[in-house]
């Protein structure tokens, strides 16, 4: 199925959202939602949300935020905000929901969220604790860690020094969009005091997150740190792993998410 795209109000701004659906034939299955990482796209998850729903026997929904992939680009001037990640958890993903009719209160869906994804599930799934089954986070962020932002200063430099941005452009209608709104928030001296640390004390559904142990974007406090303040969580860390577990160790999450699906299928 080729992607389709929906036109949401986003605070007064209209957005078109790329989205594609997975097996909607599957009436009854499970839906998943899949949230892409901070440089992402719905092309540049590949074949593995299709897979994972395979496996699972589930529905899938996949899209590209507003700034990334086939979306609406965000504007050259458009400096995005410490709240950026919340606004998508709270403005933009419930209006592109709303947008293709689908009611959570009586189609409750399972949040799979990549890097920035991640955290953006997992402030959606303590906003709206009725409104969501479940959530699996990879290699999420919960505050900022010098790691991070030694990374993300890295490859701010390969995107001025090597050929990072012609293979951006194979994903995004306009990488400058994609990558500067994500690399100077990450880098903007006051995002140091991110963390949504307290907010996710209110998540009540399942949840499993998950790390690679040789994440390069984060150490293992991320993940642990959320079990700490949601303590039903279920961790995952992956050896010879880094920030990308779909890619790196596909069938290792696969079988983890699938047996978790399992387990909480009929409780959540």
């Amino acid at each position: 199925m080729t992607p389709g795209f929906v036109d949401i109000d986003w605070a007064g701004r209209p957005v078109r959202l790329e989205h594609q659906w997975l097996d909607a034939h599957r009436a009854g299955a499970p839906l998943i939602i899949f949230l892409h990482e901070g440089l992402g796209s719905l092309a540049m998850w590949r074949d593995f949300p299709a897979q994972l729903c395979r496996a699972a026997g589930a529905r899938g929904l996949v899209y590209s935020r507003p700034g990334y992939g086939r979306s609406t680009p965000r504007a050259a001037e458009e400096a995005w905000d410490l709240d950026f990640m919340h606004r998508q958890a709270h403005e933009v993903l419930p209006a592109l929901l709303a947008a293709l009719g689908v009611d959570t209160a009586v189609d409750r869906p399972w949040l799979f969220g990549h890097s920035d994804g991640g955290s953006i599930a997992l402030l959606h799934a303590a906003r709206y604790a009725d409104r969501v089954r479940g959530a699996i986070v990879v290699a999420p962020h919960i505050v900022v860690e010098d790691l991070s932002v030694a990374s993300i200063e890295q490859a701010r430099r390969a995107y001025e020094d090597t050929d990072l941005r012609q293979r951006l452009a194979r994903y995004h209608d306009d990488p400058d969009s994609a990558f500067w709104g994500w690399n100077r928030i990450w880098l903007h001296p006051p995002f140091r005091q991110w963390s949504i640390e307290a907010e996710i004390a209110a998540i009540a559904c399942p949840l499993l997150a998950v790390q690679g142990v040789d994440d390069e974007y984060g150490t293992l406090e991320q993940i642990r740190g959320i079990a700490r303040r949601v303590p039903h969580t279920q961790l995952l860390e992956l050896p010879a792993c880094g920030h990308s577990p779909h890619r790196d160790q596909p069938d290792a999450l696969i079988a983890a998410v699938t047996a978790f699906l399992t387990r909480h299928g009929d409780s959540a």
